[in-house]
């Protein structure tokens, strides 16, 4: 990093102690509610758009897409047999508005293997929110959507960490569900699984509307005017029922932070710097995005999703070794160590673009602890959110997307062959889970 000016080095210096990065976490935030579609969506957008104005960001302009907008009614989950009890339940988002009945069947962790091992024709089927550790992290809607396929009649997925602590999370993309489903807490499973060794039943009512409704991504420029380009990009919606501080609002905050450090640089590519709507309800704006961008003119994504959030980096390559190369190498000079992931996943940004064979990478944090901690509950507030980590991933962010952008220039990152990425999600175990939530490609049969 020793050919950075003296202004841009100024610039990084000045991020050390930059209270604005706080600041937009702090509006943010305070909003509450960002469901994507609604009122505290498009409040958002219009703060994300400000911040990147702020940062120096060109031709900041909003870009809306339409949506399949889900809006929570009430939620009981009602105990039959053999005790009768009401337990506090969170309804997943895009859960139809259905009543049903049945035993209790407690599925483990949830994967396909315990799914079919288990009788759930019928029944409430009753997953953890972990897996087991050693594989990968098995994702919630291919658990729901195997379960409901495997004939279950409802969904009951529990969180494994304490503290009273319903999660949520989105069933299908951007679509009603076919059956409903609730989060329920750690010590609320704990319940369910001992009444479900001993035959207990329930009732689990949700009341809620998918409707059509209209969410909007936030773009702009930084860099040269190029034929190619890089896009920077963050999700700024959250779930409905926290502030959303660390999924996602760190990410955008360092999204917002790393674009007004690239706009100090002389970059190769210009990079196309966007806020993203409604990924918490099916990667509906970066969907839309990627189908609005002529996608070979795309060198590369940087999807910053869960970054800012703790102490270390975590870049997912998604089995590009480019991306993963610049990752490596601008840690390695920061002495700031960037840890690798080289499998892909499906559930976040850089989805859309990684099917279509562009190389990516996903930006997130390490906190030590299996699965999202926090993250999808009532508890995802600014107070777990320690500034100096977005600082800090802001600048490591801008430096990735930099040297990314001189690596495209000088045509070193190559695209992904479609064949080695499907190879490589089959390799995961990812196909199974994948073709039960409705999102494998149809080109990789």
């Amino acid at each position: 990093m020793d050919d950075l000016s003296s202004a841009v080095r100024e610039a990084f210096a000045r991020t050390w102690v930059d209270d604005r990065p706080w600041a937009f976490l702090t509006d943010l935030t305070a909003i509450g509610d960002r469901m994507a579609g609604g009122p505290g969506d498009r409040r958002a957008s219009t703060l994300v758009a400000d911040a990147l104005a702020d940062a120096g960001v060109r031709r900041v302009e909003f870009d809306p897409f339409e949506m399949a907008r889900w809006t929570r009614g009430d939620t009981t989950l009602d105990l039959t047999a053999p005790d009768e009890r009401r337990f506090e339940a969170v309804a997943l988002p895009y859960a139809p508005p259905a009543t049903v009945s049945g035993p209790l069947v407690d599925v483990g962790y949830g994967t396909p293997s315990e799914i079919d091992a288990a009788d759930v024709d019928g029944a409430l089927a009753v997953a953890s929110t972990t897996t087991p550790a050693g594989g990968r992290f098995v994702h919630r809607m291919e658990k729901f959507n195997y379960a409901i396929d495997s004939g279950a009649v409802g969904f009951v997925f529990v969180n494994h960490l304490p503290g009273q602590l319903p999660p949520t999370g989105a069933l299908r993309y951007d679509e009603e569900a076919a059956a409903p489903a609730v989060g329920v807490s750690a010590e609320t499973g704990s319940w369910l699984t001992d009444y479900a060794a001993r035959g207990g039943e329930a009732t689990l009512a949700v009341d809620a509307e998918t409707t059509p409704g209209e969410s909007r991504n936030v773009e702009g420029r930084v860099g040269p005017d190029t034929d190619r380009e890089l896009v920077l990009c963050a999700h700024f919606d959250a779930h409905d029922i926290a502030e959303g501080a660390l999924d996602n609002g760190c990410g955008i905050a360092v999204v917002v932070t790393a674009a007004r450090l690239l706009a100090e640089m002389d970059l190769d590519l210009g990079v196309q710097v966007v806020g993203v709507g409604a990924e918490e309800l099916g990667l509906t704006g970066s969907e839309h995005l990627a189908d609005r961008l002529d996608l070979d003119r795309v060198a590369a994504v940087v999807n910053v999703d869960g970054a800012g959030r703790f102490r270390d980096l975590v870049a997912h390559s998604h089995t590009s070794e480019a991306t993963a190369e610049v990752a490596t190498r601008v840690g390695n000079e920061t002495r700031h160590p960037v840890e690798i992931e080289p499998e892909p996943h499906p559930f976040s940004d850089q989805w859309p673009f990684v099917r279509a064979g562009v190389p990516a990478l996903q930006l997130r944090s390490e906190s030590g602890e299996r699965g999202r901690g926090w993250g999808h509950t009532h508890a995802d507030t600014r107070d777990k959110v320690d500034d100096r980590n977005v600082r800090e991933h802001g600048m490591l962010t801008a430096l990735i997307v930099r040297e990314l952008a001189a690596a495209a220039a000088d045509g070193e990152i190559p695209r992904l062959d479609d064949d080695d990425l499907a190879a490589a999600f089959r390799d995961a175990d990812f196909e199974t889970g994948m073709r039960a939530a409705g999102i494998w490609p149809d080109g990789w049969e």
